[in-house]
């Protein structure tokens, strides 16, 4: 079964006791992906977001490395925010927020940010290994939200496996698009020009793609100036 078809916490990997999670793909990617992230936000002061974190060992790693951003975690499933507060507990880092509950699927995925008990306006959005294992409402979601919180500039980090052109960069990942269709036919790896495309509406531009560990890649989109 293709990795991320498994809930973590229900994949026979031990929980800890507090109740962090573990996620093997972070011990692949987190260096790499850190560094992307860096490029983009060193020396900069204010709130990213990751939506979809997970276990939440990325947000506490980037809080660990970046300590001048304060870093709020988010996810939809309750045993993942569990896991989420508890690395965050567990690293006892300043500038790491307790997780929000957050749902792509709707365009307004912070009302913390209206309400005040969230961050303040964005510089990043993070998401890693999500559009794929959702409907592409999801994708819309979190590209509606992103052109509505992001400043000016502003980025959006994309991690995952996509497709270039109509055309798979692995045949691993053809293989694993093929189970992620068969267990739910709207979910699958993703086009990239169809999600520049959503960016694109929203005033987002993809600047770089950057190869990444495990046949993946990281899409960096940033907000334009429209003024």
């Amino acid at each position: 079964m293709a990795e991320y078809l498994v809930e973590f916490g229900k994949d026979g990997r031990p929980v800890e006791s507090d109740g962090r999670l573990d996620a093997p793909a972070y011990h692949r990617n987190h260096q790499a992906i850190r560094s992307v992230l860096k490029r983009y936000l060193a020396a900069k002061n204010g709130d990213v977001i990751e939506v979809g974190s997970g276990t939440g060992q990325h947000a506490v790693d980037f809080a660990r490395h970046m300590p001048e951003i304060t870093w709020w975690p988010s996810d939809l499933n309750e045993q993942h925010l569990r896991s989420i507060e508890a690395w965050r507990a567990h690293a006892a880092l300043p500038n790491i927020r307790p997780p929000l509950r957050i749902d792509l699927s709707d365009p307004n995925w912070c009302p913390e940010m209206q309400n005040g008990n969230g961050p303040a306006k964005l510089l990043g959005v993070f998401c890693a290994n999500v559009i794929h294992i959702a409907p592409w409402r999801v994708a819309e979601g979190l590209f509606a939200g992103a052109g509505r919180y992001l400043t000016d500039p502003g980025h959006v980090f994309l991690y995952g496996p996509f497709k270039r052109h109509g055309k798979h960069t692995a045949v691993s990942n053809a293989v694993f698009d093929a189970s992620l269709r068969e267990n739910n036919p709207e979910w699958g790896v993703r086009e990239i020009e169809d999600v520049e495309k959503l960016a694109g509406a929203v005033g987002l531009g993809l600047i770089e793609i950057v190869e990444m560990p495990a046949n993946n890649l990281t899409l960096v989109f940033e907000r334009r100036n429209t003024a």
